[in-house]
């Protein structure tokens, strides 16, 4: 069987052929379009939010801007998405905090960023990663079930397996082992209807040899 180290060679070097120039699918402009697009993306599609902010974005697209939104004027511009009420909630008590405890700023370090209302550690992963070039290793769904699959991890939370992940590749690696491991999840490893063995990774990774080529 092949060890771990192993795996993780050969999963980085695939996804690299696969996927060599991976990009975030959400659009934003600045950390704080990135910070609300992420905060509306929890349960919902990335196509979907892209729409909500090309709308909400259109007419606030600063703390100080969308600060003076009620929340039901937020919420007008993204009811179409998941828990829509909930997020208008806690984008308009997070522009409070931001002008009233950073001056505005989207702050850097993961204490203060999680002390933001709706915002949690992975939240807080993708903004220190995709807004300040910090190393972060955000684990989604994908990301959480694709190191399970593929043996890089047996952890039960997303903590647990983002711990495993950062032992595995360098950091200067994580964010675009990220970006990866969610394109190669929509594509190749979805967590509905998967056939292993028509999968680029899983199809090798099942196997009992000790080498992959």
């Amino acid at each position: 069987m092949l060890t771990i180290p192993q795996r993780a060679a050969f999963v980085g070097a695939k996804l690299d052929e696969l996927f060599p120039n991976p990009k975030p699918s959400l659009i934003f402009y600045s950390p704080f379009t990135l910070l609300v697009a992420v905060m509306l993306s929890a349960q919902c599609t990335d196509e979907r939010v892209n729409k909500a902010t090309a709308s909400l974005f259109a007419v606030a697209d600063t703390p100080e801007k969308m600060d003076k939104l009620s929340q039901e004027e937020i919420y007008q511009h993204i009811y179409g998405l998941g828990l829509a009420k909930n997020k208008a909630k806690y984008l308009k008590t997070m522009c409070r905090q931001l002008l009233e405890n950073f001056s505005g700023e989207v702050p850097q370090d993961f204490k203060s960023l999680e002390s933001l209302s709706g915002v949690g550690h992975k939240t807080a992963s993708v903004v220190r990663l995709q807004a300040f070039n910090l190393p972060a290793f955000p684990v989604d769904t994908h990301i959480f079930r694709l190191a399970r699959r593929w043996g890089l991890s047996q952890g039960q939370t997303p903590k647990q397996v983002e711990a495993d992940l950062k032992k595995l590749f360098p950091p200067e690696e994580w964010g675009k082992r990220h970006l990866q491991f969610i394109d190669c999840g929509r594509t190749y490893c979805k967590a509905l209807g998967h056939n292993s063995a028509e999968c680029p990774l899983c199809s090798k990774l099942s196997s009992s040899t000790t080498t992959v080529s």
